[in-house]
C-alpha cells in the first residue's frame, strides 16, 4: 500500500482493507457489534450498564501507531482512555504520545502521565482528583491532631 493511500486510511477517507489480516477469523467473520473497535481485543471497556451510566473507562496497548485509531475514536466518543505504551518501541510510543497530544488539544481534554509509558487522557469533562495526600483537605477523617 502507498504511503498517499495508507494516509489516506488512516484519515477514514478510503477504506483500510489490510486491517483484515491481523485479526483471527473469528472476529472478522463474527456478528457485527456495534461499534467496531470491540472487536479488537487490544481494548476492552466495561459493560453495557457502565455504558448507559456514562462510567466507562478504556484501555488500549497499542502494538504499533496503526492502533492510534483505537485510541482516538474511544477518546472522540467522550470515553476517558489509559494509554498503555510499555509493549511499543521508544520511537512509535513517541508517535502515539504526540497524537493523542493533538487529539486532546483539539478536544479541550486533558493528558496526564500516570507511569513510564502509560497516559490518561481525559475528555473536557471529566475531573481529575489528585491522589496527592497534601491535595486533600486537613480536617478529614484521619487527621486526629
Amino acid at each position: 500500500m502507498g504511503s498517499v493511500r495508507k494516509a489516506s486510511a488512516w484519515l477514514g477517507l478510503v477504506d483500510d482493507n489490510e486491517d483484515e489480516r491481523y485479526y483471527d477469523d473469528d472476529y472478522s467473520e463474527g456478528a457485527e457489534s456495534q461499534d467496531a473497535w470491540v472487536t479488537d481485543p487490544r481494548v476492552k471497556v466495561a459493560t453495557d450498564t457502565a455504558e448507559e451510566k456514562g462510567r466507562r473507562i478504556g484501555t488500549v496497548t497499542p502494538d504499533s501507531f496503526r492502533d492510534a485509531r483505537a485510541i482516538g475514536e474511544l477518546f472522540r466518543d467522550g470515553v476517558p482512555v489509559i494509554m498503555n505504551l510499555t509493549a511499543m518501541e521508544a520511537a512509535d510510543a513517541k508517535r502515539v504520545v504526540d497524537f493523542a497530544a493533538g487529539l486532546v488539544f483539539g478536544l479541550r481534554g486533558s493528558i496526564d502521565r500516570v507511569s513510564t509509558r502509560v497516559f490518561l487522557l481525559s475528555p473536557a469533562d471529566t475531573e481529575i482528583i489528585s491522589g496527592d495526600p497534601g491535595a486533600h483537605r486537613s480536617d478529614g477523617f484521619f487527621n486526629q491532631s
